[in-house]
């Protein structure tokens, strides 16, 4: 078996919604299903695979807007890190993930590029159900803990 390693950067986006009716306001959390394994996550793909010079942020917000499509803002600085492992053909791949938390600018989840089959804003609940791979949970867990001892 070969052996791999692969640096991704996304993002885990939040977007604070006031119901009109009334004061209450709902945190809602990007999310995305991706079209080849159908999976639930965030997000996220390969730093510099357009621009050698790329940066960790820079890859996070392309992927976010591409992913997505949304653009984002980064909030905190120090990005929540993932690794995991997974096979692909003749390779075992062990792979880093740096996800940002960021705030919703602008732009439609319905607007994102061919490598997803959906994209959507969807409270914290369903995001919690919603997503496939534990590393996305463990991820997102620790994105809310970041949210609500910041905002």
């Amino acid at each position: 078996m070969k052996y791999k390693t692969e640096t991704s950067a996304g993002g885990i986006v939040f977007k604070i919604v006031k119901h009109p009716s009334s004061n209450f306001k709902q945190v809602l959390w990007l999310i995305t299903q991706h079209s080849k394994h159908k999976g639930w996550g965030f997000p996220k793909g390969l730093i510099g695979d357009k621009d050698s010079k790329e940066s960790i942020e820079d890859a996070a917000l392309r992927e976010v807007e591409e992913e997505g499509g949304v653009k984002a803002k980064i909030v905190i600085d120090k990005p929540i890190e993932v690794k995991y492992k997974y096979r692909f053909g003749e390779y075992l791949v062990d792979k880093t993930v740096y996800y940002f938390l960021m705030e919703y600018i602008s732009g439609d989840p319905k607007n994102h590029d061919w490598e997803m089959m959906d994209a959507k804003f969807a409270p914290t609940d369903e995001v919690r159900k919603t997503l496939t791979y534990k590393s996305d949970k463990e991820a997102f867990e620790q994105a809310l803990k970041i949210f609500y001892n910041t905002t």
